[in-house]
């Protein structure tokens, strides 16, 4: 395993920025996290960052300089290689190719719940809801027989959906209910994913409370 250093530039409430966190607790490697405010972004993170976005990766290389790695799946493709660990892709070429695709379609189906969950008039809740369920129809016949994606091994699709299956676990239980009904296996992978210890531990203990102040402050439908 290298003795790289690495920082985790990062956000509170990002759901890109707690992939690259889950990946680097499921390795159990040691990283120092910097949260910046993206409403109010400080110079010294504009330097660093091409898009202006998080997550950033600083990797301290032998030399003491800092390289820096920008976009979750390139940060989350870095660790895999480099850190030790358990295994996030497949070994089998196949598997891996299939894993990538349903990485692609959890950022897409990512979009659809943030969407909804953000939504401020009935119209685009209603049509945002449609889409997403059936997004999570399509992940029910992918299931295989958990509790996790693929079975019993904990993969980088997990940690891909973790954060985005997170959000109803903080919105009013009635909708939450409604959204995963008649998909029991996509529900017992996000109940999974809920006790999973990287999970957790991705998200700092206020999560929830900013989650539901962003809903406010946003004037969402969903808003308590």
């Amino acid at each position: 395993m290298t003795t790289t250093k690495l920082t985790l530039i990062s956000h509170p409430l990002c759901p890109f920025v707690q992939r690259a966190a889950i990946v680097l607790l499921e390795k159990g490697v040691a990283f120092e996290r910097i949260d910046v405010d993206l409403a109010d972004k400080p110079d010294w993170f504009l330097a660093l960052s091409p898009t202006g976005k998080v997550p950033l990766l600083k990797v301290k290389q032998a030399d003491d300089r800092d390289a820096v790695l920008f976009e979750s799946m390139v940060i989350c493709e870095y660790l895999e290689e480099t850190q030790g660990g358990g295994k996030l892709y497949s070994e089998d070429a196949l598997s891996r190719a299939r894993q990538r695709a349903w990485i692609e379609y959890g950022t897409a189906t990512l979009a659809e719940a943030w969407q909804f969950l953000n939504a401020k008039d009935r119209g685009t809740a209603d049509a945002k809801r449609a889409a997403f369920r059936g997004r999570l129809e399509r992940l029910e016949e992918a299931l295989e027989q958990g509790p996790y994606f693929a079975g019993s091994t904990f993969s980088m699709v997990d940690a891909v959906f973790a954060p985005l299956l997170r959000y109803f676990d903080l919105i009013n239980p009635a909708v939450t209910q409604m959204m995963f009904q008649g998909f029991p296996s996509v529900t017992r992978w996000r109940d999974a994913l809920a006790l999973r210890e990287s999970v957790v531990a991705a998200v700092g203990r206020d999560y929830g409370q900013r989650f539901k102040q962003h809903l406010a402050e946003h004037q969402a439908l969903l808003a308590e």
